[in-house]
């Protein structure tokens, strides 16, 4: 190889050379520079929410207790019969749901046998009546052998005051005033039985009476049993529970249905020992107030309005509180009826400078986030007076600020909000996850990070099922609020 050669070969390579390490030296330089660049890229900017919030406002506020109770009728009657015997006519209407009127027979017992006892009970007072008047007849004479006797009497008594006056002046033999004596003394002794006699026959009068009296009983009483062989409704209403049939044969007080009153209707529904507390008035008496009943049919809930009318004497076995019973006002017979289950709405006494929030604003212990400078979270503590359904009455809160409507768990002291008016003042969100958002601030997603969140709030089983529902048709959306997304997948970061 020539020398010229051999130096063109060592240029070429020298300049190969620079040329790696040129290109080295760029490389390192770039991989020493890139985690600045990433860590400036990177770098986290904070998150804004947008959060529903609404204004604390005090009011006077009646809270209202919630409970459920059951319909019973007011008035019913069980339909007995008072006397026996084979059953012959039977109304039309003597069945269950049969409505009857007052006054309205409802069965005929066959009265052969009760007109028989009543003939009977009235020869029994016949035939006391002529024992009464025989009775009569003998007083009156054995008053005239009385009063007789008493006339003999008298004589005898003359004649002896005559023979003594005679044996006076000695006129008079001592024998004829000693048959005078006699005389006098067998008047007066046959005086005294005629006197007894009368005695007797007063008495005989006086059974003879009493006897009449019992005959008059006895002969009210079949009469009573005849009357009784028809049975009539006491008053207008339905009848239940009827187990009769023409021709059956009843016994006495047996029980034949139940007659009961459709508008005469109340309700008892139990409350705790403290709601019931919450219903007195100032003397401690339970107040007459107005309460409200839903009844909830297949489609619709009627409400009927009814009065507290008292409680119960005890409190039952196995049971706790107090079992209160309100009296309907004007029922609908064709809607409401016993035994049906209804819900008691109770208002208690007005509560003044309280406040009434969602619950979904509060935690369980009455936490609550206001709006501060800055539109920055804070949180104080509020007392909870009441639990109304998904409302709060609360109380020692900054009246006049603006809070969340909603707690979510992203949300905490400190953190920065874009506060979102409601669509409707003073509207709560549907639960804890809902947060209503403006309608322009919307995104598109692709299917991808749709999938993966619709995939998220399906797996969330402490989401409340109306809530889910509402999300996920959100998500269904061809755009989705942007503070929806930005919730969950603040929670998907988390997990």
């Amino acid at each position: 190889m020539t020398t010229r050669t051999r130096t063109l070969s060592g240029l070429a390579i020298l300049a190969l050379a620079i040329t790696f390490l040129g290109v080295s030296v760029s490389v390192i330089s770039r991989a020493l520079d890139a985690p600045t660049r990433a860590a400036e890229v990177r770098q986290p900017r904070e998150r804004v929410f947008s959060v529903p919030v609404g204004t604390l406002s005090a009011e006077t506020i009646s809270p209202t207790i919630t409970s459920y109770g059951q319909i019973a009728s007011g008035r019913s009657l069980e339909v007995r019969s008072s006397v026996g015997g084979e059953i012959v006519w039977l109304a039309d209407e003597f069945r269950d749901g049969g409505m009857v009127d007052e006054g309205q027979e409802l069965l005929r017992i066959d009265p052969a046998r009760l007109e028989t006892a009543v003939a009977m009970a009235e020869a029994d007072l016949a035939e006391a009546e002529a024992d009464l008047a025989r009775a009569v007849s003998a007083l009156t004479l054995a008053e005239l052998d009385a009063d007789a006797a008493q006339e003999q009497l008298d004589l005898r008594a003359e004649a002896l005051e005559r023979q003594e006056a005679l044996a006076e002046r000695e006129i008079s033999r001592a024998a004829d005033l000693e048959a005078a004596a006699l005389a006098r003394a067998a008047a007066q002794q046959t005086a005294i039985n005629r006197q007894q006699a009368v005695a007797a026959e007063q008495a005989r009068i006086d059974q003879a009476e009493i006897a009449v009296q019992r005959a008059q009983l006895a002969l009210e009483n079949a009469q009573r049993d005849l009357e009784d062989a028809v049975i009539t409704a006491p008053f207008s209403g339905v009848m239940t529970r009827s187990a009769v049939s023409l021709g059956r044969l009843l016994s006495a007080n047996e029980q034949l249905g139940v007659l009961i009153d459709p508008r005469n209707l109340e309700v008892s529904f139990r409350v705790t020992n403290t709601q019931f507390e919450r219903l007195l008035n100032g003397q401690g008496q339970l107040r007459n107030a107005e309460i409200t009943l839903v009844f909830q049919t297949w489609r619709n809930a009627r409400e009927f309005s009814a009065v507290i009318d008292r409680a119960d004497a005890e409190v039952g076995e196995g049971q706790v509180g107090r079992l209160i019973y309100a009296r309907l006002s004007d029922p609908d017979p064709m809607t409401i009826r016993p035994g049906d289950f209804v819900t008691v709405h109770a208002t208690e006494r007005p509560m003044s400078d309280v406040v009434e929030i969602p619950a979904a604003a509060a935690t369980p212990d009455g936490r609550i986030l206001l709006i501060g400078a800055g539109n920055r979270l804070e949180e104080v503590n509020a007392t909870i007076l009441r639990h109304q359904g998904d409302r709060l009455i609360v109380t020692d809160v900054p009246v006049g600020h603006d809070y969340v409507l909603s707690r979510a768990l992203q949300l905490g002291p400190g953190l920065q909000v874009e506060p979102v008016q409601p669509a409707a003042e003073g509207d709560a969100p549907a639960g804890a996850d809902a947060a209503p958002e403006s309608a322009s601030d919307t995104i598109a997603l692709d299917e991808e990070r749709r999938a993966a969140l619709i995939a998220f709030i399906e797996a969330n089983d402490q989401m409340r099922p109306e809530t889910r529902e509402r999300v996920l048709g959100e998500l269904s959306q061809p755009e989705v609020p942007r503070a929806t997304v930005e919730r969950f997948e603040a929670r998907m970061a988390e997990q």
